[in-house]
């Protein structure tokens, strides 16, 4: 069959049209030195559609993880040359890329210690990967990643940044913990809204964080005494007493 000249121009603007691009695939880094569980996470997490990129010893991992920052990272405590609480504590002093630990130290002090240096979960060896995936997924879901709206929140002079993790009073920037910060976040994006402690915790923490009444409060008193004109009497965050806290202020998106 001949093609004609109207033939060939149609299909050259058809071959010129971009190509659709595909979906991102979200990535994943596990800092594992036991080969065959990392291969078997590296399989499991590859087949449910993530990118995943393996390293085995903690200083690869920093590395790893800084150098091209993952969505979440699977966090072996036991590891050669930097054991996996120092390459917690490092990544949380450079970034608030969700971190779930994986080991076989199972005391809760061990568990304590790693939540209370910033991990967003921890699942105990021996685990089911199917658990694995699904421990990773809730905690994206409590990242900002996974947040509809990541504009900045603004209210009064207080601004909000959920993508750059940046909060600032006028043009001064506040230096907030990665806990603080989730906890700003949460109270923020619900102007009004009255939240028990146990709410709080398990929508910035996550539901297996272990936390007490006061340890809420610690971290409310640390926001105040950072982002309020006058914390003995504060504009934003506010106490509901009976129930918890509310934010008082009226964000808006920037």
């Amino acid at each position: 069959m001949t093609n004609t000249a109207a033939d060939r121009q149609k299909t050259s603007r058809d071959n010129s049209q971009p190509a659709e691009a595909p979906e991102r695939r979200v990535s994943l880094l596990v800092v594992e030195d036991d080969e065959n569980i990392s291969s078997a996470i590296s399989e499991y997490f590859s087949r449910a559609g993530y990118n995943v990129k393996t390293v085995e010893d903690g200083l690869m991992g920093v590395k790893a993880a800084l150098d091209d920052p993952p969505d979440a990272v699977v966090l072996d405590l036991m590891l050669p040359h930097v054991d996996g609480l120092t390459v917690c504590r490092t990544l949380r002093g450079e970034s608030d890329v969700p971190i779930i630990l994986l080991t076989a130290r199972t005391t809760e002090e061990d568990r304590l210690e790693g939540l209370d240096l910033g991990a967003d979960d921890y699942v105990p060896k021996p685990f089911s990967p199917r658990e694995l995936v699904a421990r990773v997924r809730a905690v994206l879901r409590r990242t900002p990643a996974g947040l509809v709206d990541a504009r900045p929140i603004r209210a009064g002079r207080l601004t909000i940044d959920p993508a750059r993790r940046e909060v600032k009073v006028g043009t001064k920037p506040v230096e907030l913990t990665p806990r603080e910060f989730r906890l700003l976040e949460v109270l923020a994006r619900a102007p009004g809204r009255a939240f028990t402690r146990e709410e709080l915790v398990e929508r910035a923490f996550g539901p297996d964080y272990e936390a007490l009444d006061r340890t809420i409060d610690a971290h409310v008193m640390n926001l105040r005494r950072k982002i309020e004109p006058d914390p003995a009497a504060p504009t934003y965050i506010q106490t509901v007493f009976g129930v918890g806290y509310r934010f008082a202020g009226r964000p808006g998106a920037a």
